[in-house]
């Protein structure tokens, strides 16, 4: 298999990018259909969590969101893969149905009971469901922005000039 490397140097980051030719692409993916039915239900399974878990860390590592994904969407990710319904982990989250739906939808901030049950649950780091509702704010924030100056009312010197 022939391919080439390209040093890519960016502002704090340096990487390596491989670079493949078509030949090499369709190699790669013929080998994979010809592995992967050898493999065990297990061991799919594993492959198909570890995929969501990728998913989730390039969420949060990547700088431009096209979408925004919520917790929601990684946890039916995790309930399709494993053949289950959220009622069924509100149950064994022991909670009710509505109120997990009310964190995992966004209208309710994470807490770290909820939390440790989400990262135990999906075998992640418990940062990493943070991060996740973070990254969404902050892009919530960056879209509001530009209705900043609707509160330059409140500058402190304003209210210090007010004082005096």
């Amino acid at each position: 298999m022939k391919s080439t490397k390209k040093i890519k140097i960016s502002k704090n980051h340096i990487s390596e990018t491989i670079l493949w030719n078509q030949e090499d692409i369709d190699a790669v993916k013929n080998y994979i259909q010809i592995e992967s039915p050898k493999q065990s239900p297990e061991r799919k399974l594993r492959n198909e969590l570890l995929a969501i878990k990728y998913q989730m860390f390039d969420y949060v590592n990547n700088d431009i969101v096209s979408e925004e994904k919520t917790i929601l969407y990684f946890v039916k990710l995790y309930l399709k893969t494993l053949k289950i319904n959220q009622r069924e982990l509100a149950s064994a989250f022991e909670m009710k149905d509505s109120n997990l739906y009310k964190y995992l939808k966004g209208e309710r901030k994470l807490n770290t009971d909820i939390v440790f049950k989400l990262s135990a649950f999906s075998h992640t780091q418990p940062e990493l469901w943070f991060y996740i509702q973070t990254k969404n704010e902050l892009n919530r924030l960056r879209k509001e922005k530009d209705k900043m100056y609707q509160y330059e009312k409140y500058d402190y010197e304003n209210i210090w000039v007010n004082e005096k």
